[in-house]
């Protein structure tokens, strides 16, 4: 693209427990970014997500140390752990870059890939581009679930979802515009990038091995979030109760055809035990299921209706 261009890009990180890395997440931006572009006009917003540990002093002693450097630092601190998903939106609303890219600050994902980001925006004139994990240096389950959890969503939602799912991606101003106005109390963020229909370009990269702490990201987020991107794009549940509804009343009519065959034909129609309470017990687990499909569904309703605040902002710090 042309370096001559006088752009701005907002860079945004969200900040959970990650006092280890930010130094060197700094040191790497300015290091593979801002110096590979030296006209480059930006700003990082770092997103202190209700930290526990030592972070947001962190990023104050990093934003007065390196306050003449050419790219602007923003500070926004969030009243308590809101989520990942809401750190970045809340980054999303004060950027002032006319293209917007969110990297993690755990250095797992290089910044470099920024640079070609970058290009596909500029040059090739992508409104979305979306960095993919190729291959990721982590342990054998987390592997086996991400691709279970994003072959679903593929399946059922998105079919231009990547089958390793993606954390970083690059959106200008428009789309910025219609993930904002989407305003879900539950959201799933790929989707929302996914939904306005703009074609992405998928480029492609390999995820390291975490330097230090642990993910934040458990099995039980995995799952809630997976449920998330299902109801909130998906009628497949409630579709699912029905055709199985559809299933257990057929089954149950010929089932009771064939008692009422059997006792006009014979006087000594035994009843079992075993029997009915098979039934009794698959209907009454299909009728728990069913309320729990819909209590989700009700509970999701009454979420976005009470129109809370998505995140409140303590201070922000530019």
């Amino acid at each position: 693209y042309d370096l001559e261009r006088k752009f701005m890009i907002s860079i945004i990180i969200p900040v959970f427990n990650n006092e280890n890395s930010l130094e060197d997440l700094y040191k790497t931006i300015n290091k593979d970014i801002v110096a590979e572009n030296p006209d480059l006009k930006g700003e990082i917003i770092f997103i202190d997500d209700g930290s526990t540990d030592n972070s947001f002093n962190n990023l104050l002693e990093l934003k007065k140390k390196n306050a003449k450097d050419n790219i602007q630092i923003t500070l926004i601190k969030l009243t308590r752990n809101f989520g990942q998903i809401f750190a970045i939106q809340s980054g999303y609303l004060h950027s002032k870059g006319e293209c917007i890219v969110n990297i993690a600050a755990d250095l797992q994902d290089p910044p470099s890939i920024v640079n070609k980001m970058l290009f596909h925006h500029y040059n090739d004139s992508y409104d979305i581009v979306i960095a993919v994990r190729n291959s990721r240096q982590e342990s054998l389950f987390r592997r086996i679930t991400s691709r279970i959890f994003y072959s679903i969503i593929n399946r059922l939602i998105f079919r231009n979802m990547p089958p390793a799912g993606f954390d970083i991606v690059l959106i200008n101003n428009t789309v910025k515009k219609y993930v904002l106005e989407l305003d879900e109390s539950d959201p799933f963020w790929q989707g929302q990038i996914l939904w306005p229909g703009y074609k992405p370009k998928f480029i492609y990269y390999e995820r390291k091995k975490r330097k230090s702490g642990k993910s934040k990201w458990t099995m039980m987020k995995k799952i809630k979030y997976l449920i998330d991107g299902i109801m909130g794009y998906s009628f497949f549940p409630i579709r699912m109760i029905t055709l199985i509804g559809i299933f257990i009343s057929l089954s149950g009519f010929i089932y009771a055809l064939y008692i009422v065959v059997l006792r006009l034909s014979s006087q000594d129609l035994v009843y079992g035990w075993a029997p009915l309470m098979i039934v009794i017990l698959i209907l009454g687990g299909f009728q728990l299921l069913m309320l729990g499909i819909i209590g989700e569904y009700l509970w999701r309703i009454l979420s976005q209706v009470r129109n809370r605040p998505k995140f409140i902002i303590e201070k922000i710090i530019e």
